[in-house]
């Protein structure tokens, strides 16, 4: 005789908009870091500025999330960074090497990618759901 496992119930809310929100601008975060470099050097505060811009508010990384990325980029060897006096204060100035230049090309065309699958699934997903919805009439 079989017995039903309990199983816990899973720690991540895959049904919260706000989960997949944040998943998503995660990654888009990176990639418009790399955007907004590829127009000219700038310091971290105009970079999430311009991100913020860009994007027209869907991503606002803070100052939290974008210096580890550009940590990470400037490891990496997709950006430079240099100390610069600006307004009688000292920052970081990041630019793009011509590897950060190459990375954003395959990001970029990675996202057209996967932009052109979601839209397949969203007119498949519109499609199934008339459909539903015709059959559903028909049957009332």
């Amino acid at each position: 005789m079989r017995t039903a496992l309990s199983l816990p119930p899973p720690r991540v809310d895959y049904a919260s908009r706000g989960y997949w929100a944040g998943t998503i601008k995660m990654g888009l975060s990176k990639f418009f870091i790399l955007r907004v470099l590829h127009d000219g050097p700038m310091h971290g505060y105009d970079i999430a500025r311009l991100v913020e811009r860009t994007t027209k508010g869907c991503c606002s990384p803070t100052e939290g999330t974008i210096y580890p990325v550009l940590r990470d980029f400037e490891a990496g060897g997709f950006v430079t960074a240099t100390e610069e006096v600006v307004s009688g204060r000292q920052r970081r100035v990041y630019a793009l090497t011509d590897a950060g230049r190459t990375a954003f090309r395959v990001a970029l065309d990675a996202w057209m990618e996967a932009t052109e699958a979601l839209q397949d699934t969203g007119r498949a997903f519109a499609a199934a759901d008339q459909a539903r919805a015709r059959r559903d009439n028909a049957n009332a």
